[in-house]
């Protein structure tokens, strides 16, 4: 049986919120295991051109994902929200294994189980090859700190 994922929907302006930021930290954890639990066993997504569908492919999507993002940190935001749906803008560095940085920056609908498990994602994301001296988000790799800009404040 799976345990609930505080907090539930319907959601409201403040649990919309604490969900997005919620997914942000995990996904600043890097930790496939942690992050692929936030999803229902049978969850599906879309993620560029990628169908990737249950808990097992995500946790092996998520793995290989940061095995080529390296140095990634994530901003997400809150843009929308409604009964067990809530979208979502995002913006990340990282950098390849050749060192080049990217930006890479997207939008993401999401639809919750009533236990607060995500159902399915949908992810459309446009890469920028950008300069080191170009990089925005310095903080040390894993949450974000609560004072750091948000994309709105940082003009992305």
């Amino acid at each position: 049986m799976t345990e609930a994922r505080l907090p539930l929907p319907p959601f409201n302006a403040e649990t919309a919120a604490q969900k997005v930021r919620m997914a942000e930290d995990g996904w600043n954890s890097r930790n496939p295991e942690k992050v692929a639990l936030a999803y229902t066993l049978d969850s599906q997504w879309r993620n560029r051109d990628q169908f990737v569908n249950g808990r097992d492919k995500i946790q092996a999507f998520l793995q290989a994902k940061w095995n080529k993002e390296q140095q990634y940190r994530l901003i997400k935001e809150l843009w929308a929200y409604t009964d067990n749906r809530i979208a979502v803008r995002f913006a990340y560095e990282w950098q390849n294994q050749a060192g080049q940085w990217f930006r890479s920056y997207g939008n993401e609908n999401w639809q919750f189980d009533d236990k607060g498990l995500m159902q399915s994602r949908h992810a459309s994301i446009n890469d920028l090859a950008i300069s080191e001296e170009e990089r925005l988000f310095h903080w040390p790799q894993g949450r974000r700190p609560d004072d750091h800009p948000s994309l709105s404040d940082l003009g992305l």
